[in-house]
């Protein structure tokens, strides 16, 4: 069970409001000392589901009060071992009767964690150019040699995870600041990649007959099914508070091998099939964006007001079409390849 240490600061005539609030949360254990002669800290010991709906109700509370924060620590482990108890549906259940929401027991991170792991990573810095520029050089290189290991070597480098999952939190939560960083980050990184291979293609001969290059010139179901799982898995890994260095893989196998055969291909004049490749990019970039959308919605990641979700069920909305619409082009265009190609 994942656990998070809480730190709660509110005013001492409204502790009584707080305690309130905390009434029929699964607590494992709770302290309580003075912070000043204004200000009471209220510690939490919690699962980490239950820090959402009770960041939400202090939020509602105590909004804009003076002294008014919350401090949240994981936890990696403590004595005595927490026993699970059987009154845990009880206790959601009486949280409920109050009006509060509650998180299911996927075992998720509260949606600030969430936000904060995904906006900390998400910065375009000379770590993330660096990176790039490196997994870029490593997977040409790789994709010329036809050396599947080194191409996973790439992978492990290239930070794409965060861009692309930044980016389906931010249409689920209808976060238009969220929406623009996750989708610069997404640019830079993709544009250096092509920068890096168009060059490549250029000093070097390429042989678009390579098997892992070939591969990579033709969209097939296999592509969507491995692009709408990998979206799926570096979603899982954020909202359960993993690492996601070896998700990461995934986005990165989806993402980083096609791109870099379509600048090369285009550096050497091989036109046509670089177009091949630049449409998996396309379908991939279409696929994991939808599958993450998705995932945050199954795992209840909702907005806090009901403003806001308003907005955020609007974009989730166009979003979600826009990509099925673009996902059944992809596939028409597919069949209509291998219809022509039957002909031939």
């Amino acid at each position: 069970m994942a656990l998070r240490f809480m730190q709660i600061f509110v005013p001492e005539d409204s502790l009584s409001q707080a305690e309130e609030i905390l009434e029929g949360r699964e607590i494992l254990g709770t302290w309580r000392d003075d912070a000043t002669r204004e200000r009471v800290v209220i510690h939490l010991l919690v699962p980490a589901e239950e820090t959402e709906p009770i960041m939400d109700r202090l939020d509602e509370e105590y909004a804009g009060a003076d002294g008014f924060r919350v401090v949240l620590f994981p936890v990696e482990a403590i004595l005595p071992r927490p026993e699970m108890s059987g009154s845990r549906g009880q206790d959601l259940e009486d949280s409920d009767s109050d009006g509060s929401e509650s998180v299911d027991e996927s075992g998720r991170v509260s949606r600030e964690e969430l936000y904060h792991d995904i906006t900390d990573s998400l910065g375009v810095n000379r770590i993330f150019v660096a990176m790039t520029v490196l997994a870029s050089i490593v997977a040409a290189v790789g994709l010329m040699r036809d050396d599947v290991a080194v191409i996973i070597g790439a992978m492990v480098i290239a930070p794409l995870l965060a861009p692309n999952v930044a980016l389906s939190l931010a249409v689920t939560l209808g976060d238009l600041k969220l929406m623009r960083s996750a989708l610069w980050a997404s640019a830079v990184g993709l544009s250096l990649t092509l920068l890096v291979s168009l060059l490549v293609g250029v000093v070097f001969e390429i042989d678009p007959d390579v098997p892992a290059i070939a591969s990579r010139t033709n969209l097939g179901l296999g592509d969507l099914a491995l692009a709408l799982a990998a979206g799926s898995a570096g979603t899982f890994a954020f909202t359960r508070g993993l690492s996601g260095a070896v998700i990461g893989v995934m986005v990165a196998v989806a993402l980083m091998p096609p791109m870099v055969v379509f600048g090369m291909l285009l550096g050497d004049g091989e036109e046509y099939q670089a177009m091949g490749a630049l449409v998996l990019v396309a379908a991939n970039i279409v696929c994991i964006n939808l599958s993450g959308v998705t995932t945050f919605l199954l795992q209840g990641v909702r907005p806090r007001t009901w403003w806001e979700e308003e907005r955020a069920r609007t974009a989730t909305r166009i979003a979600i079409a826009g990509a099925v619409v673009m996902l059944l082009a992809l596939t028409a265009i597919l069949a209509m390849t291998d219809l022509f190609d039957s002909l031939d």
